[in-house]
């Protein structure tokens, strides 16, 4: 399509949620041609990540979710003359704060709206007078698009993109070696699971499925990646549950996450975070993980149950331990089962596929306006 200029605004400062789908987006539409400017909550590890890969977030803009009436007046003025100043044609929001900022620089722009996980969308009179002044909305997930019509967007806004991963960046010849040895895992079937350690993640009820799953496969391990609020929280269920050695708390990884994939024999994940795209999904389907999940956020979208993972129907520990089993007791199932996740992505989350949905959303939105 024609070159465009696009302003996306994301009002997030950490690395988590809509962090690493916008900055790959603004890469992916900067490599084919559109001038893409970000503006994103500043002094954290989004601003960070952005500059390390080359984005230049725009300066002078705070994006605080706070309500600080001179910060917001001052973001406004800095955006509207951005617009002004660039030309933009579409001005893209991924969060509630700054989709109420777009509204209020757009100018004669186009307005789109990605809304990334379901609590987002509202019902009351002030979000449907913003909605009805959108021209068009992403939704993640199915799930994301059944509440935005139901919340009385119309089928003509409403466009569902899913998500993508990096297939160069995951793929299923990296080696875990390396990770297997850091924590003494030899050749035990291993289970992983990256995600935040937070209360709403489900990590407690994977850390009961897994002692269950000992009782059928007792040299299985457990390798939870992630930080966060629940960590002690864990700490103490696993010892209460003499796991000590079994459940391997592994931090936060970064530049070493494919090595991490590549050592796990199964993926679980247990719920959606803020970004209900399930990237930490695709990014084990893409390296060829098999995925034992329940029907949260995109993952009943995502995986084909019984052949590039397990969806579970109930996410006890009983059904977790069960599903676990399956996968790890039958390794020549558990590799064609991770060989067909890794051609699901190739074929329906690749980048490109994603960047073309959403050029197409661009042209249905400024055909329309």
């Amino acid at each position: 399509m024609a070159s465009l200029t696009v302003l996306h605004l994301a009002a997030n400062r950490w690395w988590t949620g809509s962090a690493d789908p916008v900055i790959q987006l603004v890469r992916g539409l900067r490599a084919r041609g559109h001038r893409v400017l970000l503006a994103i909550a500043p002094g954290d590890r989004f601003e960070t990540k952005a500059r390390e890969v080359g984005i230049e977030p725009l300066g002078g803009v705070r994006l605080d979710v706070r309500f600080r009436p001179l910060a917001l007046a001052r973001d406004v003025l800095t955006l509207r003359r951005a617009v002004r100043d660039h030309g933009a044609h579409v001005v893209h929001a991924h969060h509630s704060h700054d989709h109420w900022v777009a509204a209020a620089i757009r100018g004669r722009s186009t307005l789109v709206r990605t809304f990334h996980n379901a609590r987002s969308i509202k019902t009351g009179a002030a979000s449907r007078w913003l909605y009805a002044r959108t021209d068009a909305v992403v939704a993640v997930s199915a799930a994301i698009e059944a509440r935005c019509l139901a919340a009385g967007l119309s089928p003509s806004q409403v466009h569902r993109v899913s998500g993508a991963t990096d297939l160069t960046r995951f793929r299923p010849s990296a080696s875990g070696r390396g990770i297997r040895d850091e924590f003494q895992i030899g050749e035990a079937p291993l289970v992983g699971c990256v995600a935040r350690l937070a209360p709403a993640r489900g990590h407690d009820r994977l850390i009961e499925g897994f002692r269950r799953l000992l009782a059928r496969v007792p040299d299985a391990r457990l390798l939870l990646v992630g930080k966060g609020e629940a960590r002690g929280a864990l700490d103490r269920l696993v010892a209460d549950a003499k796991l000590d050695g079994r459940v391997i708390f592994a931090g936060y990884r970064d530049h070493d996450l494919p090595d991490v994939l590549a050592a796990l024999d199964c993926f679980a994940l247990m719920g959606a975070g803020s970004e209900e795209s399930c990237r930490a999904v695709l990014e084990a389907m893409a390296a060829g993980c098999p995925v034992v999940a329940p029907r949260v956020g995109a993952v009943p979208d995502t995986i084909v149950n019984g052949e590039t993972g397990l969806l579970l129907s109930e996410d006890t520990p009983d059904s977790i331990a069960k599903a676990l089993e399956l996968v790890l007791s039958d390794r020549d199932r558990a590799r064609a089962m991770g060989a067909a996740a890794r051609r699901r992505v190739q074929d329906v989350f690749s980048p490109d596929r994603q960047l073309d949905a959403i050029e197409a959303v661009y042209r249905a939105a400024l055909g329309a306006r």
